[in-house]
């Protein structure tokens, strides 16, 4: 049995202590994936190359990153290397082993050499084709390229997982992580790619396949469109802030060839522009300023303005490419508990007449800082059952209400509300999120029982308030740390209580 036999069959045992939701508690699930990330838990490709990290430059006898700047084609590979010099990139930067073991097999074009860093052995070398085993307690795989010619440099690496040689261009996808969001609706991209801060404008800019790695600019189109139709799950893309007419209309040319006409599209723009911790809320900020849609002294006001109308002109470029039908779903974010912003956004410009759907994230919140209320000293002194009396009695009655709230804009404004994302959102700010022993009492609080069983009441109270639509949970499978405990699960072969009590909601 290969360790990808292995992973399957022991998800699928965990899976088989999931029970059947009554009809009455089904609900419309969405999932938002992990972004792409050498420390990416969830390990959706046997090619792991894909989430290698940038190269680094790097002098034989200097310190770290301390090479030249490296001359790189379009693909993101290397064309030539300096005398002393090479290239190393990081590979499956997981803590506790939680990778799988195993001979992994390194293809690649080209002449040069390749050595690995880190690992147990390595097993056999031929022109185009190393066999190794790494050795996951230890952690991150260290891949360098010492030499390359440039008249036929190396190229097209792929890292494959035990047992995938055969096999990884047919099934791109690791059979967990296929297994693992089945029977979910929709897959929202917003990290996938790489939506936040994005530097994407032109359509010469986009990740494509041929692109080195996925992890700095974002996973290409055709996976993502690949991932759905296998999924059988509708596609929720967020266009770029930044990205021109063309752009758009190219991206959805192309998911209009290639997506399974069955499916639907949800089609945002970027990602929480009303939010001020982002730059595309400045940038929008700015455009909406020269635009003269508000004062300069109300550079808030601009974002929102010009986020709305940037948005209508994005869904009619969207709609000319998919003509008349009902695969298109327009979505517009809003914030969940400032209610006036989003009836604000609706009105503007008639925005509501081309708008399907009112999309917010009423989190199920417990943000800890040094003078919020609760403080940081005194969460930190919780146990989880006090941890989780909070939420029961105070986080879920608070987000219930923020449903409520949009729910009654977006009947106002004949649109559909749904979720961009939801679950709990436990978490240390403002300087908290160093307090030790409060990472610990939220993360603790995330592997619990009564976690499980909160999320259950959650998604029950969606049904009941927003009428049963898309709530797309957030988010797959992340390292839970000081950071937050986004994941539903820590990494590809964990099982947990909030997992398995979002698997009680859907059908499967």
């Amino acid at each position: 049995m290969t360790c990808l036999q292995a992973g399957l069959a022991c998800l699928a045992l965990l899976m088989s202590g999931c029970q059947t939701p009554s009809a009455a508690r089904q609900a419309r699930l969405g999932m938002n994936l992990a972004g792409p990330a050498d420390w990416n838990t969830e390990l959706p490709f046997t090619d792991v190359f894909r989430l290698s990290r940038e190269w680094v430059s790097q002098r034989k006898g200097a310190g770290w990153g301390q090479g030249p700047r490296l001359e790189r084609d379009a693909n993101g590979w290397i064309k030539r290397l300096e005398p002393e010099c090479y290239a190393e990139t990081l590979l499956c930067t997981i803590e506790g082993g939680h990778y799988p073991s195993g001979e992994y097999v390194c293809l690649y074009d080209g002449k040069g050499r390749i050595e690995f860093g880190n690992i147990k052995r390595e097993v056999s070398r031929t022109p185009g084709r190393i066999v190794f085993e790494p050795d996951p307690p230890k952690g991150a795989i260290f891949l360098r390229l010492m030499e390359t010619d440039p008249a036929d440099p190396v190229r097209n690496i792929r890292v494959l997982l035990p047992g995938c040689e055969a096999t990884y261009k047919s099934e791109p996808f690791t059979p967990w992580f296929l297994e693992r969001w089945k029977g979910f609706e929709a897959i929202r991209f917003m990290d996938w790619m790489l939506t936040n801060g994005s530097a994407i404008r032109e359509w010469s800019d986009r990740p494509a396949p041929s692109h080195c790695n996925s992890t700095e600019k974002g996973v290409p189109i055709e996976t993502m469109v690949d991932l759905c139709n296998r999924l059988k799950a509708d596609a929720w893309f967020c266009m770029p802030h930044l990205a021109t007419d063309d752009y758009v209309r190219r991206f959805a040319e192309l998911v209009k060839r290639t997506l399974d006409p069955k499916l639907k599209v949800y089609v945002e723009l970027s990602n929480e522009v009303w939010n001020g911790g982002f730059k595309q809320h400045h940038d929008y900020a700015k455009e909406g300023i020269r635009l003269k849609l508000a004062d300069e002294s109300k550079p808030w006001e601009a974002a929102h303005r010009y986020y709305a109308r940037r948005s209508q002109q994005i869904w009619r470029i969207w709609q000319e490419a998919f003509g008349s039908g009902q695969r298109l779903v327009r979505v517009l974010g809003a914030q969940a508990a400032v209610p006036w912003w989003a009836e604000q956004d609706l009105a503007f410009e008639d925005t509501y007449k081309s708008c399907d759907a009112l999309a917010i994230a009423p989190y199920c919140s417990l943000n800890v800082g040094p003078d919020t209320v609760p403080n940081a000293a005194t969460v930190a002194g919780w146990s989880v059952d006090q941890v989780m009396d909070h939420m029961e009695t105070r986080s879920l009655p608070e987000c219930t209400a923020w449903m409520r709230d949009c729910k009654q804009v977006a009947d106002k404004y004949r649109v559909r509300l749904i979720c961009y994302e939801a679950g709990q959102h436990a978490v240390g700010i403002g300087g908290a999120e160093n307090n030790e022993a409060l990472t610990r009492a939220l993360t603790s609080a995330n592997r619990s029982e009564r976690m499980g069983k909160l999320y259950q009441r959650y998604i029950d109270a969606w049904n009941e308030v927003g009428g049963g639509d898309l709530c797309c949970i957030f988010s797959s499978v992340g390292s839970f740390s000081k950071w937050g405990s986004w994941g539903l699960l820590e990494h590809y072969r964990d099982d947990t209580p909030k997992y398995r009590a979002v698997l009680s909601r859907i059908k499967r």
